[in-house]
């Protein structure tokens, strides 16, 4: 089956947090032969968005938006000061992702990253409430903006609120809003999901984009991911969107302490992406079988 498939990369391979100094890097991304680039807005105020547009159009290269979403950033926080921080610093991606011609902001803006904890099933079902309350919310900003929400389900070493497809489909379900749709990641698919084509079919056409890495976070092709079962997964949705990579330098110690990545994943970043794209553009002709 041939899928209509373009391919990114994270500027967070190589750098963070995205700033002015990063467009630097569109031309290299764009001569190995990417046709996207994510963009992680960490901190809005970093982001000329006129130059990066400009970046983006010199090197034809599409953006993909994505969130970072720190402890001040929590929907499910007991204080609803939190909320309205997370609101006003999602209100502010989706202005950047709309002045740049995206079309959704992607993460697990569901809850801060790093909050996963073993609470009551009391607790947990306020912080679900809040999640669906506060992400419909969220899904109005959105489409305000004529833009969508793509969530992320993360490994439990991250979350303790969603790990797998179906508690991310029952998120959705709850939330209802037809801005909310999904992003996975193979690396957190790796380790919570019992079978990969299955965890596609879950989520379906809610599918707007789809991340990369190995199971240990390195270059893809290189670990345990069974990579067969993931393109069957993509052909049963019928994805026709950015499969972008996405990992992280040990050289920037705040990004890597949060991601636990102690050393290097590869010989060089440059080299991870570029043995990266190459094991991905065979695979997804079917000219590399694995699994």
């Amino acid at each position: 089956m041939y899928l209509n498939i373009s391919f990114g990369v994270s500027t967070w391979l190589w750098t963070s947090p995205f700033n002015h100094k990063t467009i630097d890097l569109f031309p290299k991304i764009k001569e190995m032969g990417f046709d996207a680039v994510e963009i992680p807005v960490e901190d809005p105020s970093l982001i000329e968005v006129k130059e990066v547009q400009k970046a983006l159009l010199d090197n034809g290269l599409k953006p993909v938006i994505c969130g970072a979403f720190g402890p001040t950033r929590d929907l499910t926080h007991d204080d609803p000061r939190y909320h309205q921080i997370c609101f006003d610093y999602l209100q502010a991606c989706f202005d950047i992702s709309s002045q740049l011609g995206a079309k959704f902001v992607a993460g697990p803006m569901y809850s801060a990253v790093g909050k996963a904890r073993l609470v009551s099933e009391e607790q947990r079902k306020i912080e679900w409430d809040r999640a669906v309350r506060n992400l419909y919310k969220v899904c109005q900003m959105a489409e305000a903006s004529g833009q969508q929400i793509a969530l992320e389900t993360l490994n439990r070493f991250e979350t303790d609120l969603i790990n797998t497809t179906e508690e991310l489909m029952r998120l959705i379900h709850d939330i209802n809003h037809p801005a909310a749709k999904v992003l996975l990641d193979g690396f957190h698919l790796t380790i919570e999901e019992r079978d990969l084509e299955q965890a596609f079919r879950n989520v379906g056409d809610k599918l707007i984009h789809v991340q990369v890495s190995e199971n240990h976070r390195g270059i893809p092709g290189t670990g345990q991911t069974n990579w067969a079962s993931f393109k069957r997964g993509l052909e049963a949705v019928n994805y026709s969107g950015v499969i972008s990579i996405e990992s992280f330098t040990p050289n920037v110690q705040e990004l890597a302490g949060a991601v636990c990545i102690w050393k290097p994943l590869a010989k060089s970043q440059d080299g991870f992406a570029q043995e990266g794209l190459a094991f991905l553009k065979d695979w997804i002709i079917g000219r590399t079988f694995t699994h």
